[in-house]
């Protein structure tokens, strides 16, 4: 059956300028960069070893919460351990395999991606809303949904206001780890059902996709809820599944923010008739996001190099692990060219720009 026209779908499709001279020497920059040292864009050592701590700490805090642990002072910190764990597998594992950045081999980067479906969310609908809206139409009102929060906040100047937006620099902080429950009951299924993202349309997982969709959903609704209700209250799951999941959306949802929806992040309008963007592809990328605490070694191995997220949305395919290292190369041509870097030197300083950036949104005169 056809989906009836919305007007959304009848929007000009999105054209960047085409002189891409930065775009290219960057691009050779790197290329030879990993020729000289000998590094390896994908199939990483680090990577693989990386992947064996986090995944090991995610089971054992899980096993340790479900099967040992009878006290709360047992169980608080298994559960903030656990949801820490599995915002690291999304940071890292499932991002790298969902933007085909972990191997060369097509099959790692699938089931590295499919991560994703174990700690609640779909990595068929990830990719399409994150790995292809999200980095082609970064900060773009009505192509990237990945800003817009709906009724309950205001991110994008183009956004709507609220009267009760103003409040949202207090509020919404708690509301991030409350929408991760949105994430696993609702936002999946409906999308799929609706064949739509936002006000994107996408195809909907059909045949092996539509198995793997379901059966993703089962086995984390099993581990969530079915095996730990046979050993404990009702009460008891729902209450700690609420911590763990708070503390994972918090995490996932702060560091997205701290990249795009800061000061001194861009957030384009396209031309009305035409849809073109005044900058190149490359150059859009940069001036919409901001990289933060580049030398925090903890959060650069925590965050799966989404504190260098420029260098991410500029080489999505590039293991993380290789982005604190290709840094400097794309500072120093960005400032060849005159293309204005971006970044916020803690993350503390990030939050910070943050709370002002939604204190700002939430006034009447902002824009």
């Amino acid at each position: 059956m056809t989906q009836p026209t919305r007007a959304s779908d009848l929007r000009p499709r999105i054209r960047f300028d085409e002189n891409t001279d930065f775009q290219h020497t960057l691009r050779k920059r790197v290329e030879q960069f990993f020729r000289d040292t000998g590094l390896r864009p994908r199939d990483c050592p680090r990577m693989y070893l990386k992947t064996l701590i986090i995944f090991s700490t995610f089971a054992l805090s899980y096993a340790l919460l479900v099967f040992a642990a009878q006290e709360w002072w047992q169980a608080l910190p298994l559960a903030l351990v656990l949801g820490l764990s599995a915002a690291a597998i999304g940071f890292n594992i499932q991002h790298d395999g969902g933007h085909k950045a972990y191997s060369d081999r097509a099959w790692i980067n699938k089931l590295m991606a499919m991560s994703l479906d174990l700690v609640g969310g779909s990595s068929y609908v990830w990719r399409w809303k994150h790995a292809v809206f999200h980095h082609m139409f970064v900060n773009i009102k009505d192509h990237d949904s990945d800003i817009d929060l709906g009724f309950f906040g205001r991110l994008s100047p183009e956004h709507r206001r609220r009267a009760f937006h103003r409040w949202q620099h207090w509020y919404l902080w708690p509301l991030y780890g409350v929408m991760t429950i949105k994430w696993h009951f609702f936002d999946d299924f409906h999308d799929v059902a609706t064949g739509r993202i936002g006000a994107n349309p996408f195809p909907r997982p059909r045949n092996w996709e539509l198995l793997l969709f379901l059966a993703g959903k089962s086995v984390f609704f099993s581990m969530a809820f079915l095996l730990p209700f046979l050993l404990h209250p009702v009460w008891v799951v729902l209450l700690f599944y609420v911590i763990t999941v708070v503390v994972t959306g918090v995490v996932l949802s702060v560091v997205f923010q701290l990249a795009h929806c800061v000061e001194g992040a861009e957030f384009p309008l396209p031309d009305q008739l035409t849809g073109q963007i005044r900058n190149t592809w490359a150059v859009h990328q940069i001036e919409s996001t901001l990289n933060f605490a580049r030398d925090n070694k903890f959060a650069c191995w925590l965050l799966g190099g989404l504190n260098f997220q420029i260098e991410h949305h500029l080489f999505p395919r590039v293991c993380h692990t290789n982005y604190p290292a290709i840094s400097a190369l794309v500072k120093l041509t960005c400032q060849e060219f005159g293309v204005r870097y971006t970044e916020n030197r803690t993350f503390r300083g990030g939050v910070a720009s943050h709370f002002r950036w939604l204190r700002r949104m939430g006034t009447a005169e902002a824009k």
